[in-house]
């Protein structure tokens, strides 16, 4: 196994339980949030804000008992998503690949390349994400390649791009295809080895800026047998075993709009409260005694007390699946369904409040030096991700015919 840390470096804390877990996300979320706006403004990546945060422990959370981790639930990690996103929107998402690769990985129990892994997250290492290809007929085909050598080794090709989670990270899950099969791959390798090039500038959204988001070369990278997971045919959408792996994945980009969703709602407050002027028709002196304003800010405040309600139940059907002897079609169905309703509703009450309290908060809340508008291209970028157009069929199909959600990776 490498190590990702040096021998003088500190040993990273071992978080044993939910209350640790979450202390340690509230402590890192501060010190987060207090340069969020100033790395916003001036264009600076959150690097320094990933080093914290692999300090603080909060990246082993979900390393199995038999690998020396705390294995907590995995809606402790949503949780630790949704308060790491309101403190700073890219650091959340950048961090989103990472434990749905830890995730991903338990299965393998101490088959390699499980143990590699999870002893470097343990140390502190992050994982990052390449996955999404351009030029294919949909987002969820692969073009880039994997093919074994004569030697027992294997050969990596393609190109990646919205690689979030490549910053900071010392591996890197690519997806691909096994050369001559119909297998899928997931192939793990580090931003240094040979063949390897990151450019993560090449991102040029309107939100998300800080996530880096941008293209990953494979040019024949060679990789050690114990380092690619050969994941056998696409899983058939109706026949496939139940999972939750995929809810998990919508759980984490749930908390992370939701957590926009938070931090535009108490941003846009503070802002009323000290800054905006009231209309001269309220008779008032201040905005925030307005009754216009007092009662729009309850609309939106019962919208995202609505959202986070909803993803902590979905979250915690997620648990309770995962905790039954034997997964179920119906366990892993209910909390599919729950965290797909909390993510399509995300994309439109998240949206809503972030784009609401510059409404209220007047025209001087756009000057650029307050960056209240971050909120908004944050959320309206990060919600793309998938559409919800298709979790409202899957619900409805469910709601009219008792049709359970067909198995689709980590897109439902």
């Amino acid at each position: 196994m490498t190590p990702t840390t040096t021998t003088d470096a500190p040993a990273v804390p071992v978080l044993s339980d939910e209350h640790a877990a979450l202390a340690a996300a509230d402590s890192v979320a501060a010190v987060v949030a207090a340069g969020s706006l100033r790395r916003e403004l001036d264009g600076e990546l959150p690097t320094e804000a990933l080093q914290t945060v692999a300090a603080s422990g909060l990246l082993g959370i979900l390393v199995p008992a038999e690998h020396g981790g705390p294995d907590l639930p995995q809606s402790v990690a949503v949780e630790v998503i949704r308060r790491l996103a309101r403190a700073d929107s890219a650091v959340g998402q950048l961090l989103l690949s990472h434990y749905v690769l830890s995730a991903g990985i338990r299965g393998l129990g101490r088959t390699e390349p499980a143990p590699t892994i999870y002893g470097d997250i343990l140390a502190g290492a992050q994982l990052g994400n390449a996955s999404a290809e351009r030029g294919t007929r949909t987002a969820a085909e692969r073009k880039t390649t994997v093919r074994r050598l004569d030697d027992g080794r294997w050969e990596l090709h393609g190109t990646k791009y919205y690689a979030t989670g490549s910053l900071g990270a010392s591996w890197i899950g690519v997806g691909a295809r096994v050369e001559g099969t119909d297998h899928g791959a997931t192939v793990f390798v580090r931003p240094t080895d040979s063949g390897v090039t990151l450019d993560l500038q090449n991102w040029s959204a309107f939100g998300q800026r800080g996530t880096a988001s941008g293209t990953v070369i494979l040019d024949h990278v060679i990789v050690d047998d114990r380092l690619v997971i050969d994941e056998g045919p696409d899983p058939d959408p109706v026949t496939a075993a139940p999972s939750v792996l995929g809810a998990f994945d919508q759980a984490l980009h749930t908390a992370i709009d939701v957590g926009i969703a938070r931090a535009a709602l108490e941003d846009g407050a503070e802002f009323v409260r000290t800054k905006s002027r009231p209309w001269f028709e309220a008779n008032v002196d201040r905005a925030a005694d307005e009754p216009h304003v007092i009662r729009r800010f309850g609309e939106l405040t019962a919208r995202l007390w609505a959202l986070e309600a909803l993803l902590e139940k979905g979250s915690r059907l997620i648990d309770a699946a995962r905790a039954e002897p034997e997964l179920t079609r119906d366990s892993a169905a209910a909390a599919s369904l729950t965290i797909a309703s909390a993510k399509a509703l995300a994309q439109e009450f998240a949206i809503e409040i972030a784009s609401g309290v510059l409404e209220l908060a007047g025209t001087s809340s756009t000057d650029g030096k307050y960056g209240l508008d971050r909120h908004w291209r944050n959320v309206r970028v990060h919600s793309l991700h998938d559409p919800a157009r298709w979790k409202y069929v899957h619900i409805g199909n469910h709601t009219l015919h008792g049709t359970r959600p067909p198995r689709l990776g980590v897109l439902l």
